[in-house]
């Protein structure tokens, strides 16, 4: 059963992302929280994209081998011992939300493993999900909206 559940003490399931998270704001990630991670995990998955991005998903965020303890992430800080990888920003690190138009879906994705991921911090999304194949304990996802002033 999986009860792994990923939260936010700064916006709730399918709502507004606030100001200070964005291009428009400070730009510095959101404070999340994952909880009900499953005995045995290794390590916790985190990734933020977003699928209505006009080119395909943009990836906003990746970061691997979060240690299950501190899953609990403070707003602007990367996660305890976790690795972050390379975003569609062309670098590693927390990218905000920053559409060109509309409102956008950000997807923030949990996944705990039952094993540790062995790449650098140069590593694209794509080469995470491979490395995640058939070592996902449970997940979980949060979706905040957003959308730019006057666009």
């Amino acid at each position: 059963m999986n009860n792994m559940m990923i939260t936010s003490a700064a916006f709730t399931h399918n709502s507004r992302i606030p100001l200070k998270y964005t291009c428009d704001g400070a730009n510095m990630n959101p404070p999340i929280a994952i909880s009900g991670i499953p005995d045995g995990a290794k390590g916790v998955v985190l990734i933020m994209d977003d699928p209505d991005a006009p080119r395909g998903t943009w990836v906003h965020w990746t970061v691997w081998n979060i240690s299950p303890s501190a899953a609990d992430i403070p707003e602007g800080v990367a996660p305890r011992g976790g690795i972050e990888g390379v975003t569609s920003f062309g670098r590693p690190g927390y990218g905000g939300p920053c559409p060109p138009s509309g409102t956008h879906r950000y997807f923030f994705k949990a996944y705990a493993l039952d094993a540790a991921i062995v790449l650098d911090q140069n590593s694209s999304v794509s080469m995470i999900e491979r490395a995640m194949e058939g070592h996902v304990l449970a997940s979980a996802e949060l979706i905040g909206l957003y959308s730019r002033a006057g666009r």
